[in-house]
């Protein structure tokens, strides 16, 4: 089948491509190459190409600038993802679009359901929301919403390789011990994401590394894993003080049967260090 993939140079589009390749026809767009908030651009990409299924990696992902721009992000990650589903359906393309936990409030107790009420408590969050609803109004009978949460992996900037990186120079660090998610590989997510565009499952699936911690306890398990010996603190949201409010409770449960279960955080931070060539033997 034909693959269509936005974002295609971003940290988990890149994984989605060359997973993809292996598998299937892929025609892969980067953030240069297709404008997703130019809604005539992406019509006739997609008119041009013809996929059988979009898979929508291109998002606004500074969770913090989005505080002081929530403009901006709700146009690429609201407007932008209405545009590719509006023009995947006119083509009878299925729109594979993905989402995060940051459209909860972090408030619960246990495992957030697909069905759970959204609330964002940040820019971030609601430009995300506007996204899963404008996806849902545009291809409202074939369409896939696929939150994920804490995501990480060797094509971008994100927290294990943060922790690498300052492990290499401290014997200490400070680390939130007070937020709590599911840590998701983007290896493992990108052949979820090409299962999902094969299957076309409509709505929303939760779709995360299995297994919950704290951003703490994933660095801990990552000095460990490359045979770093630094000494983690506890310390909250709170005193750490990031611009942006982040929720509390990030993990995500699925009641869905055709939601593709992923391996363990565990098992995601291996494989990572494996491919970042730094896991300890």
């Amino acid at each position: 089948m034909r693959l269509l993939v936005t974002g295609a140079a971003g940290m988990l589009g890149t994984d989605v491509v060359a997973a993809a390749a292996a598998q299937h026809d892929v025609v892969a767009f980067a953030r240069a190459e297709l404008d997703i908030t130019d809604a005539e651009a992406v019509r006739a990409a997609i008119g041009d190409t013809r996929p059988a299924a979009v898979i929508n990696c291109a998002a606004y992902t500074n969770v913090d600038a989005a505080e002081d721009d929530e403009d901006a992000a709700t146009r690429i990650n609201g407007d932008g993802a209405g545009h590719l589903a509006a023009a995947a359906a006119e083509v009878g393309a299925h729109i594979v679009h993905v989402s995060t936990d940051y459209v909860f409030p972090g408030d619960a107790t246990s495992p957030y359901p697909e069905d759970a009420p959204t609330g964002p408590i940040g820019a971030y969050g609601r430009s995300k929301l506007a996204g899963e609803l404008a996806v849902a109004a545009a291809a409202p009978t074939s369409h896939s919403i696929v939150r994920t949460a804490w995501v990480f992996g060797p094509h971008g900037k994100n927290f294990v390789d943060t922790m690498l990186r300052l492990g290499a120079d401290r014997d200490e660090l400070k680390v939130v011990d007070d937020q709590l998610g599911c840590p998701t590989y983007t290896g493992h997510l990108a052949q979820a994401l090409i299962t999902i565009a094969e299957q076309r499952p409509n709505g929303i699936l939760h779709v995360a590394g299995g297994g919950q911690c704290t951003w703490r306890d994933l660095a801990v398990a990552t000095f460990a894993a490359a045979g770093l010996d630094v000494t983690v603190h506890p310390t909250t949201a709170a005193e750490f003080g990031a611009p942006a409010p982040r929720p509390a409770y990030s993990v995500l449960g699925s009641t869905r049967t055709d939601a593709p279960t992923l391996p363990s955080w565990q098992d995601g931070l291996n494989a990572h260090l494996t491919q970042r060539e730094v896991l300890a033997s």
